[in-house]
């Protein structure tokens, strides 16, 4: 294991470099010029020569590439150009409200998805199982965008009961996780549901159920953590998708977390702090996935990590 870590650590290396390389060609192509975002329209052309050169702006690409990537080595992402900060500290102060925010996302979507998948797992074509399936199809259908401000509207405008918009208490963090959570868990509710009506025909399954074990006992008792395996997978599949979504809740719900600090930025055309956020939520979503896969080896002892 000790070595599987240290080669997934040092593959970290290339992933950082490509994504570097490719968000720094990105945010350069977009039109828009960050000094004239800061100074305004009717800035006179020499104050905006003067800023670009003090932002290091009327370099070459290559030049400031290179300037750029000699940063990243020293684990330096430069300052904001907006905010007048060091990267690395905005990013440190941001990044544990959207880890809080992913891992609430993350414990509404098992606690949902789990309750559903086995009852629905259970009794396949009954109507516990069409329901909880019903309620999976309508979480994939509906998007972040509009389960939000649907959430806002009728628990917090209408019936009061939760903030609306900000980070404090657990109160604030429910509608935000809610939102976050709801898609995911309708996608871990059908595999996992697929998954235990497949290992009921186990062999395994009808020896249990021919001892006298009832199909649900035997089933919790047997084939859960069976049925654990490819839904672990598929969880590590769509971790990408829940750290990507809290760039969309943060935004709605006023989250003060690394998305919305990288809408902000790409507002003001803020070229190292859009590069230094893009760069933390790539190695996080890798970060991510090396766990998924050492869960995968303790559910399934059979599997040897490589």
């Amino acid at each position: 294991m000790i070595g599987y870590l240290v080669r997934r650590t040092l593959a970290l290396i290339p992933v950082a470099l490509g994504v570097a390389t490719l968000t720094f060609a990105l945010i350069h192509l977009v039109p828009g010029d960050p000094v004239v975002a800061m100074l305004g329209e009717m800035a006179s052309p020499a104050d905006i020569t003067g800023m670009r050169h003090e932002l290091g702006l009327d370099r070459s690409l290559w030049e400031q590439y290179v300037s750029f990537l000699g940063g990243l080595a020293e684990g330096n992402l430069g300052e904001s150009i907006s905010m007048h900060e060091p990267v690395m500290r905005l990013i440190a102060e941001r990044f544990p409200a959207t880890l809080e925010l992913a891992l609430a996302g993350l414990l509404v979507a098992v606690l949902i998805a789990f309750p559903l998948g086995i009852i629905a797992g259970a009794s396949p074509g009954s109507p516990a199982d069409m329901g909880a399936m019903g309620f999976a199809i309508l979480g994939i259908s509906v998007p972040h965008l509009y389960l939000g401000p649907l959430l806002m509207i009728l628990f917090s405008l209408d019936l009061r009961w939760l903030p609306l918009t900000g980070r404090g208490g657990i109160a604030h963090l429910i509608l935000p996780a809610v939102t976050l959570g709801t898609a995911l868990a309708a996608i871990l509710a059908r595999m996992l549901r697929q998954s235990l009506v497949q290992v009921r025909e186990a062999e395994y399954m009808r020896t249990a159920r021919s001892k006298g074990l009832g199909a649900t006992a035997a089933l919790l008792r047997h084939g859960l953590r069976n049925a654990l395996t490819p839904v672990v997978t598929l969880l590590g599949l769509q971790l990408g998708a829940l750290l990507t979504g809290t760039i969309i809740v943060e935004t709605i719900f006023s989250w003060p977390g690394l998305g919305r600090l990288l809408i902000t930025a790409i507002s003001a055309r803020d070229y190292p702090l859009v590069e230094g956020c893009v760069l933390v939520f790539a190695l996080s979503y890798v970060a991510a996935n090396t766990l998924t896969d050492l869960l995968y080896s303790v559910i399934d002892p059979r599997i040897r990590l490589k």
